[in-house]
């Protein structure tokens, strides 16, 4: 198999580094919808209405449970390509979701939508209170259950539950990369399908190594 670029990184997770990033994510899950003091919305801004700002919201919530099963993963396994994968989600989804943000704020647009989520793709999704707030996000009982458990077990879930997620994120960024107006959604959400349809065939071997399978 192709050794993966990420495979030549070593796997630094220095303490302060760790802390700096964590800080950054509790930043962003406070950054709160706009208000009437917030900047007037721009008149180059895509409606509220459309793939660029539904997108950025939806997938802004999205990549935080990615973020969040990093975490959790990362502090559950000592495996170190598991880790490494961990690392490299909470990086990369992180700083996606700070661009989506910052983007929403740019438009003067509010950061959440009291609409459904994924309306903007033409077919709305009705959470079924168990958590999942859209199509691949895992469940209340399932991030439980990743908390409780340790080494392969940790693994082999964390690997089917992110490779559910980044399934259903690609599906989701096709969307935006063939319906946004803006070339920054339109870049952004073209190389996501990239990146996570390349860590899903990853997460397949690694599964396979451990003597799994996503399904």
């Amino acid at each position: 198999m192709t050794s993966d670029p990420r495979t030549s990184r070593p796997l630094v997770l220095a303490g302060g580094a760790v802390l700096l990033l964590a800080l950054a994510l509790v930043a962003l899950t406070l950054v709160r919808p706009s208000s009437p003091a917030s900047p007037a919305v721009s008149a180059s801004a895509p409606a509220d209405s459309s793939a660029d700002v539904g997108f950025a919201r939806d997938m802004a919530v999205h990549h935080q449970q990615a973020v969040e099963m990093s975490f959790i993963v990362r502090d559950r396994t000592s495996d170190e390509a598991v880790r490494r994968l961990a690392f490299d989600i909470i990086n990369t989804q992180a700083n996606q979701r700070g661009m989506m943000l910052g983007w929403l704020e740019m438009w003067g647009r509010a950061k959440s939508s009291p609409g459904p989520a994924m309306a903007w793709m033409g077919h709305s999704f009705t959470p079924r209170g168990d958590g999942a707030l859209m199509p691949g996000m895992a469940t209340d009982a399932e991030l439980d259950a990743l908390r409780a458990a340790k080494g392969r077990d940790a693994e082999v879930l964390f690997l089917k539950l992110m490779t559910a997620h980044h399934a259903a994120g690609a599906e989701m960024a096709e969307a935006a990369a063939s319906s946004a107006g803006t070339e920054e959604i339109k870049n952004l959400a073209s190389g996501m399908v990239l990146g996570q349809r390349s860590e899903i065939a990853l997460m397949a071997d690694m599964l396979k190594e451990r003597g799994a399978s996503a399904s």
